[in-house]
């Protein structure tokens, strides 16, 4: 999420994962857009945690304005819920708290008790982290549901946006489908384990001998997913979760219509990662294959300019930063190149030239993990990274030989070639470890000066500072210039 938001890398930004502060001074969308006078607020989660140590180093009070800014990345908190109140854990007292309890729904955590549990036999509550009771209603009527509140917050907001006619960004960041793996009727019976596919792995995979690839299948979730009767009584919940999701934007599109704001309002949908559900032997999120990392991506623009694309599926590599310079470049913001990483996709909807990548990299910091934990990996080593070219995917694996997969022959990812002798193997492994090492060393750590600022310095001998010349005639004959004028004038005086 932070790369999304700041348009850089995760090597650059340096928020490896959910918790780690993002460092002050790391910029976010919402800051860039601050500068050119639009307001960027957030409905739902980001996982942000305030660096509150570089706060308190520089100053800055956590309450006041910009204190709030640095703790929310840079987004105005219309309505922040980050989605996981457990009892052991109460990360805040959300606003969706607040609105359940007005709706007769009172218990020390209404989250947990009605919009993420279940109901039993005899009207006990029946807790949705257990996947027994995936199938089970959540117990609550769906419009008081997460993701019907999250979207009636951000018409809201878009109400009130409107009566000011200015430019905003509302950044609708939903919840669910998310675990608990719990629906309200009538979405958690519209689908059965015959609507859910078989699931993509080979017993072949499961023989492994990659340290890490067993210590992932190892992790408790992964054993719990590859189980059939897991995947059949959970997968219709998950669909339903993403049914629901998808009629509750559809009735946000559907005001926006009637609102007449859909004529003059760019969307972007994008999800953060996948789950694997099973497939490799898999569950949750946390590496490369397919199901995890190929998230959609739907830009709807209702411009002119954009009619060459409208309703085409294009094929580009694109990553999560490139959404930033394209948010700038829709709102008519200067670029920000020196600081920002990806690459404005507005060339791809305008049918004109000026986007290009050969391949699209993806980091990922276990060190807290189950898999670090059985392969006693430690926190430096605990990393890995991906690079793809559109065919060839090659993985990093750091203490730990590499994967590489050919999606051409194999799209899907069940034979590791890292160690194949082929000659088109071996030109490809060796292909994008280079591409992987050039992308390594290209630093983006100078984020105070524009490509222009560094273009302009001047050379040290055009300030009058002289170093490594000999005499008068080495430096006229170097450097064009008459020593006449630099030469010492001043006398002292008596």
């Amino acid at each position: 999420r932070m790369s999304a938001y700041t348009g850089r890398y995760v090597r650059s930004h340096g928020s490896t994962w959910n918790g780690m502060p993002l460092r002050v001074g790391e910029r976010t969308i919402g800051d860039h857009l601050k500068e050119n006078g639009i307001q960027s607020v957030l409905v739902g989660k980001t996982h942000m945690v305030a660096d509150a140590e570089g706060m308190a180093w520089l100053g800055i009070d956590p309450s006041s304005e910009i204190g709030v800014r640095v703790s929310e990345c840079g987004f105005v908190p219309f309505e922040r819920d980050d989605g996981l109140h457990p009892n052991s854990a109460r990360q805040r007292w959300s606003s969706y708290d607040d609105y359940l309890k007005e709706k007769g729904y009172s218990s020390e955590n209404p989250w947990g008790d009605f919009a993420n549990s279940g109901q039993g036999e005899n009207g006990e509550l029946l807790s949705g982290w257990l996947l027994k009771n995936s199938r089970l209603p959540a117990n609550i009527p769906e419009e008081h549901s997460e993701t019907a509140y999250m979207t009636n917050r951000a018409m809201d907001f878009m109400a009130q946006a409107r009566e000011n006619d200015q430019p905003w960004l509302c950044h609708l960041s939903y919840i669910k489908p998310h675990w608990p793996y719990i629906v309200p009727s009538p979405y958690h019976e519209m689908y059965s384990d015959d609507d859910i596919n078989n699931p993509i792995r080979s017993d072949k995979e499961k023989q492994t001998n990659h340290p890490l690839l067993r210590a992932y299948q190892n992790a408790r979730v992964s054993k719990c997913f590859s189980r059939d009767e897991v995947r059949e009584h959970v997968i219709p919940a998950y669909m339903g979760l993403i049914k629901q999701l998808d009629d509750n934007l559809g009735r946000l599109f559907q005001w926006m219509d009637k609102s007449n704001l859909s004529e003059n309002t760019i969307i972007i949908f994008s999800s953060d990662h996948g789950d694997y559900l099973g497939d490799h032997w898999m569950g949750d999120k946390d590496f490369y294959h397919e199901m995890a990392v190929k998230v959609p991506l739907i830009i709807y623009d209702p411009r002119k300019i954009s009619d060459k694309s409208r309703g085409t599926v294009k094929t580009e590599l694109v990553e999560m930063i490139d959404l930033a310079p394209t948010i700038l470049s829709f709102l008519g913001c200067e670029p920000k190149p020196h600081i920002i990483e990806g690459r404005d996709l507005t060339p791809i909807l305008t049918g004109t030239a000026g986007f290009s990548r050969n391949y699209v990299i993806s980091e990922h910091d276990y060190h807290w993990s189950e898999m670090a934990e059985e392969l006693k990996q430690p926190q430096d080593l605990a990393h890995t990274k991906m690079i793809f070219d559109g065919r060839w995917k090659y993985i990093r694996c750091e203490g730990f030989e590499p994967i590489l997969f050919d999606l051409y022959s194999d799209p899907d990812e069940l034979i590791d070639i890292s160690g194949s002798t082929k000659k088109m193997h071996r030109e490809a492994r060796s292909r994008l470890e280079m591409a992987l090492e050039s992308w390594a060393m290209r630093h983006h750590s100078r984020i105070t000066a524009t490509e222009e600022l560094l273009d302009s310095q001047k050379k040290a001998t055009d300030s009058g500072i002289l170093i490594g010349f000999w005499d008068e005639m080495e430096f006229e004959s170097i450097t064009g210039q008459k020593f006449e004028n630099l030469k010492p004038i001043g006398k002292k005086e008596n």
